[in-house]
């Protein structure tokens, strides 16, 4: 399967919906990252997710 990429230019224009904060890329688990809000948005076939309710709490990895 081949890697996955988020355009550059999509990430630009792309804010956490809950904190309008600066997202990053994670491609080894195909997410969104909003450090700030400390969660992470999936992309599914190539379509970020970009709703709180199917984001996943980052607090969760360091339980």
């Amino acid at each position: 399967m081949a890697e996955r990429t988020v355009d550059p230019k999509l990430l630009e224009i792309l804010v956490c919906p809950v904190t309008k904060g600066p997202l990053r890329y994670d491609a080894e688990h195909q997410e969104l990252i909003s450090d700030r809000a400390r969660l992470a948005y999936p992309i599914r076939d190539g379509i970020p997710i970009m709703l709180a309710d199917e984001a996943r709490s980052l607090e969760e990895d360091n339980a």
